[in-house]
């Protein structure tokens, strides 16, 4: 048996951690992480269509509570209609500081397992029908491939429609 190099071994994260505890199989795709690259650099730089990348985004409402919203990379959030279906009266991003106070990871790193604070998640329904995700593993420049629906039935992730084509 090979030994493996130093360079292909992915030391563990939180959201490893417990994708392991969860017998959840997933994939590691490790990549060179430039700071504002964003989902769609990863894509870029992993080949992948951006579609199939999700990011991790730490949200509020109107009362500074935490969410989580998980959305293609290739797409943004319609906070109008997200705060709509989940009956808050406005959601906004929370600056870098407080998603990183929230979620234990660093904004580029994020990643919806093993959160510091337990928050509601919520998955782009179409992202649901992919046959597979890369989504971050809890590191910049580290992304987990995994079947999409582990992160409804692991993370209580409900399903929403607020994603916005376009731009970033």
């Amino acid at each position: 048996m090979r030994a493996m190099a130093k360079k292909d071994h992915t030391s563990e994260t939180p959201a490893t951690q417990l994708l392991k505890a969860s017998k959840v199989p997933f994939s590691e795709h490790p990549y060179e992480y430039l700071e504002h690259g964003g989902a769609l650099r990863s894509a870029e730089v992993l080949g992948v269509d951006p579609l199939m990348v999700v990011k991790t985004l730490i949200m509020q409402d109107q009362d500074d509570k935490p969410l989580v919203v998980l959305m293609h990379g290739n797409r943004t959030v319609s906070t109008k209609n997200l705060a709509r279906q989940i009956g808050a009266k406005s959601v906004e991003p929370c600056k870098p500081e407080v998603a990183n106070r929230h979620s234990g990871y660093l904004v580029g790193g994020t990643s919806p397992f093993a959160t510091r604070r337990a928050m509601p998640v919520f998955i782009e329904e179409s992202i649901l029908a992919l046959p597979k995700i890369l989504i971050n593993g809890g590191r910049r420049g580290y992304l987990v491939g995994m079947d999409p629906k582990v992160c409804a039935s692991l993370l209580a992730a409900k399903p929403v429609q607020c994603a916005l084509t376009g731009s970033v």
